[in-house]
């Protein structure tokens, strides 16, 4: 799969000591979890029906959050945002009944700023203002993660990645724990644990998502088993 083939790469380069394939890839889903408040108040529902998901989710104070909108930002210098899934048959324009658009603002790209497309010469301040899609990536970033941090100015760089990674793990951790506790962000890496050679596993005594169930590593359908049985060749 896409890890593993991340892992040849580095082998090729000689780096698979340095480096691993989290360092380049790394899913995340969004999640939600509050603390009950002071004043007693509970979410009203069915208190009979004590082992069904939505029982479960009361009780536990912790919700997925479903996005339905699609969006991509590249590089700090393009957005797209809309209800079209980012591939050909969606974004064809004679296909899908969707809509998207994109954007890029001309004087903020890597190629007129020779460098990152927010530049230095504005006051930091007052950025994100001017520097629209880097902007707006900040915000979204400070909402999922709860903070902003330097290295965030650098997404592409080694530091970012792994920090933002064990941010995502903390926020994990919480939302997956017995006990439950206000959750400062909404990312969450995806619960899989990825070693250096690319093998996917579900971590450790989780192998279902909390409260609503279904296989977080997934298995084969009808469809596809039938398609091995007839020999296939299935390889992504």
């Amino acid at each position: 799969m896409m890890y593993e083939e991340i892992y040849k790469a580095l082998v090729e380069a000689r780096l698979e000591e340095i480096y691993e394939p989290q360092d380049y890839l790394v899913f995340f889903c969004l999640g939600n979890r509050e603390a009950q408040g002071g004043d007693g108040t509970s979410i009203a529902g069915n208190s009979t029906a004590t082992n069904t998901p939505k029982a479960k989710s009361r009780n536990s104070r912790r919700f997925m959050i479903y996005v339905h909108s699609k969006g991509m930002v590249v590089d700090d210098e393009y957005v797209i945002l809309g209800s079209a899934n980012i591939n050909q048959r969606s974004l064809d324009g004679a296909r899908d009944t969707e809509i998207a658009m994109g954007a890029y603002q001309p004087h903020h790209t890597w190629a007129s700023k020779q460098s990152s497309p927010h530049g230095q010469e504005y006051a930091y301040d007052y950025l994100h203002l001017i520097v629209q899609i880097y902007g707006y990536r900040k915000s979204l970033w400070a909402e999922h993660i709860g903070d902003l941090e330097e290295c965030f100015e650098r997404p592409e760089s080694l530091e970012c990645m792994r920090r933002v990674r064990s941010l995502s793990e903390l926020n994990w951790k919480q939302y997956a724990a017995e006990e439950v506790t206000e959750i400062k962000g909404h990312l969450l890496k995806y619960p899989v644990e990825v070693d250096r050679e690319g093998n996917v596993n579900p971590l450790p005594g989780c192998e279902t998502f909390p409260d609503v169930g279904g296989k977080i590593v997934g298995g084969p359908g009808k469809y596809l088993s039938v398609l091995q049985e007839r020999g296939d060749n299935l390889t992504i």
